[in-house]
């Protein structure tokens, strides 16, 4: 194999590496994605997605998802509406259904460039962030440096959400990868730290595992606006404010997060020599 398409996409500044490999495999190992995923020696991406063959008979295709360290990981709302988007545009289809690790997830048009997915049922027990012991998972006895008492969430993956006085004020670059490994997540976690910007508002950033502070975190958005109603902050529809932008969240009643927001392509491009298995 001498080269292999891409395309560079985004959603809010969260940016991917996005191979189609449905009919021609993409085995590559953790070092290879990596390289890929760096910004001096590859394309650069938080994560690297590769476009798969479904599993399941009612799915269009199977996401699987890298972080910049190489290792995979089950959920990623913002690449999820990126998929979707392609395929949507491929076959002209009003919705689609994307596999991953972490689940089936409905993805539908929300207006120009716009997609709005379902990501399934936000998780709140312990075993399920999942934590190391057993846990009131809305008042983790959690602290460091000033942030305490998170509310652990999972949506697809492992989030802990801090609420405070001021996002831009907390040191996340120092605090996110002390917490992140903390012994209390054993798969680590996603770090976000939440303040509450008006009604139905959040202003959030977001440490994410493996991978650093994102310009935007949709799975973490969907767990800050799950938090924040859980105590009693917002309603179950939420505007959350990320560096790259919003993002609009709804948490039904069925227990189902509904995730709508944009998605952008960079630019098409090809690997080759070094950065293919």
């Amino acid at each position: 194999m001498q080269e292999r398409a891409f395309i560079k996409m985004h959603g809010l500044g969260n940016d991917f590496v996005v191979i189609d490999a449905r009919r021609e495999p993409f085995d590559l190992d953790d070092a290879q994605a990596r390289t890929i995923a760096d910004r001096r020696l590859g394309v650069g991406c938080d994560q690297l997605i590769v476009m798969e063959p479904a599993a399941s008979s009612t799915a269009d295709v199977f996401m699987r998802i890298r972080n910049a360290d190489g290792g995979e990981v089950e959920a990623c709302g913002n690449a999820t509406r990126c998929v979707a988007a392609l395929l949507m545009a491929e076959r002209g289809g009003e919705r689609c259904t994307v596999e991953t690790r972490a689940g089936l997830l409905e993805a539908k048009p929300a207006g120009p460039d716009r997609i709005a997915v379902d990501m399934g049922e936000a998780r709140l027990g312990w075993g399920d962030i999942p934590l190391a012991r057993e846990m009131d998972t809305l008042h983790l006895g959690l602290s460091a440096d000033g942030l305490s008492d998170p509310v652990a969430v999972n949506i697809g993956n492992p989030h802990a959400v801090f609420f405070v006085d001021d996002a831009e004020a907390v040191d996340l670059t120092g605090l996110g990868p002390r917490l992140e490994h903390d012994p209390l997540f054993p798969e680590r976690a996603n770090i976000g730290v939440a303040q509450v910007s008006g009604a139905d508002r959040l202003r959030l950033r977001v440490w994410e595992r493996g991978v650093g502070i994102t310009r935007a975190c949709g799975t973490g958005a969907c767990a800050a606006a799950v938090a924040a109603h859980r105590r009693g902050l917002s309603g179950r529809k939420v505007e959350v404010m990320l560096d790259g932008g919003s993002l609009l969240l709804e948490w039904r009643e069925d227990g189902h997060v509904v995730m709508t927001g944009p998605v952008a392509t960079s630019f098409r491009g090809v690997l080759n020599g070094g950065l293919l298995p």
